[in-house]
């Protein structure tokens, strides 16, 4: 007699909720992502009522705080490839914690001037750099490679999530205590975040040393852009990229404009659309990893920015009264679209480069993709200021929109899911 064995079934992912090392890792971030928060309501309050700062001298702090990312970022990945990933985090925490320590510090001693404000504005900007490379390229050593959509879509949740609580709780504490003791509340969430890290119990792989001599800092740069655009998805991937953050920076620069000029709210009632716009990115980075199981891994990437990109259209048909809800379903619609296709894109780009060539590719892509955020801001200024801004409203959203076509026309759109490529293979 012969017996037949039972089919075998692929075992479920397991729940990032109840992964211990990830949620310690995702709880820091969390806090730390809201006393940024924080800190960016309370620095610019700090340079503008304590240090009576002109117009230009809070531009430059503002500056100063995006500055690394086009100046350092791409010698960063090199750095980042060459060192253990959470080693370098906890520095660029603990140095984040004693610059923004310094702060009030300064304040109480009667010694706080705008050249202190700028440099530790460039300070932590470098560190934020390093700090961000690297937490791409560790989250692979802590989630299994099918855990990894998800744990982008809960890490997308974390920045939506802080910009709601923390320039909501920022205001808060700013009223109550003053912008100066408010900044203690950021450094403090940079050593909490420290100290997560330190209780990630998972060891981190071995930093792979390559035989003979380094290649030259050049040549390793260039090797992390020769993988984006030599790779046939990766390319198409950045250029949407580069592409949806050029057109949704015009939106974010002229939204104040449009929301007190032209739909006509106060202060407060603008303060409010912000905050339920942005909250559409906490269900979106909630529901990413949901999503994309029943939609397809790699199908989800074009499928987010065409099937929610249309909503940004919403926007400009805005007007005074209750269609002031059309801009708020549109702002909503775009944060769940970042949330979900950022977190299947990283996701994506995990998987399919070498773990020793990560840091490289990140750092290369991120500095083409917030190099187009400064753009985007002033192309926004210009088209709104020759057009008009519900016209050039309508230029962004439908550029949102298109952004899209650029993975649609790639080998993504005959893909349902992606697996990992062969170490090498691009």
């Amino acid at each position: 007699m012969t017996t037949t064995a039972p089919p075998t079934t692929a075992p479920a992912t397991p729940s990032l909720w109840r992964h211990r090392d990830f949620m310690t890792l995702w709880t820091g971030q969390t806090l730390s992502e809201t006393g940024s928060a924080v800190s960016t309501l309370a620095v610019p309050l700090i340079a503008v009522s304590v240090l009576n700062a002109s117009t230009f001298s809070v531009s430059l702090l503002q500056a100063a705080g995006m500055a690394a990312y086009l100046l350092v970022a791409l010698p960063a990945g090199v750095i980042v490839d060459r060192m253990r990933k959470r080693r370098l985090m906890v520095f660029c925490n603990l140095v984040r914690a004693l610059a923004m320590g310094t702060i009030p510090l300064a304040f109480f001693a009667g010694e706080l001037t705008m050249a202190q404000l700028w440099l530790v504005a460039a300070l932590c900007s470098v560190c934020s750099v390093f700090f961000e490379v690297a937490y791409q390229c560790y989250l692979p050593a802590v989630v299994r490679s099918d855990q990894l959509l998800d744990a982008n879509g809960k890490l997308s949740t974390t920045y939506s999530v802080a910009q709601v609580a923390g320039i909501g709780l920022g205001g808060g504490l700013v009223a109550v205590f003053g912008a100066a003791r408010t900044v203690v509340i950021d450094a403090a969430s940079f050593a909490v975040s420290a100290v997560s890290l330190l209780l990630i119990r998972r060891p981190e792989p071995e930093v792979a040393v390559p035989d003979g001599p380094r290649p030259r800092l050049r040549e390793e740069i260039s090797a992390g852009l020769a993988f984006a655009f030599r790779h046939p998805v990766l390319r198409k991937i950045v250029a949407a990229s580069g592409t949806l953050n050029v057109f949704s920076q015009v939106i974010y620069a002229l939204s104040v404009i449009y929301l007190v000029r032209v739909l006509e709210l106060t202060p407060a009632e603008v303060a409010v659309q912000l905050a339920l716009g942005t909250a559409g990115g906490i269900a979106g980075g909630l529901a990413s990893g949901r999503l994309a199981r029943r939609i397809g891994t790699a199908r989800i990437i074009w499928v987010s920015l065409l099937g929610l990109g249309w909503t940004m259209l919403l926007v400009p048909l805005a007007e005074p009264g209750w269609r002031v809800a059309f801009y708020t379903v549109g702002m909503t619609g775009f944060a769940a679209l970042c949330a979900i296709y950022n977190a299947a894109q990283i996701s994506y780009r995990q998987q399919m480069c070498p773990p020793e060539l990560l840091g490289r590719l990140t750092a290369g892509v991120r500095w083409i993709v917030w190099g187009a955020l400064p753009i985007g801001a002033v192309l926004g200024g210009v088209l709104g200021t020759w057009l008009g801004v519900r016209e050039t409203l309508v230029i962004a959203a439908l550029g949102v929109w298109a952004s899209g076509l650029w993975v649609y026309f790639s080998p993504l759109r005959r893909m349902r899911d992606f697996t990992p490529e062969p170490a090498g293979q691009s």
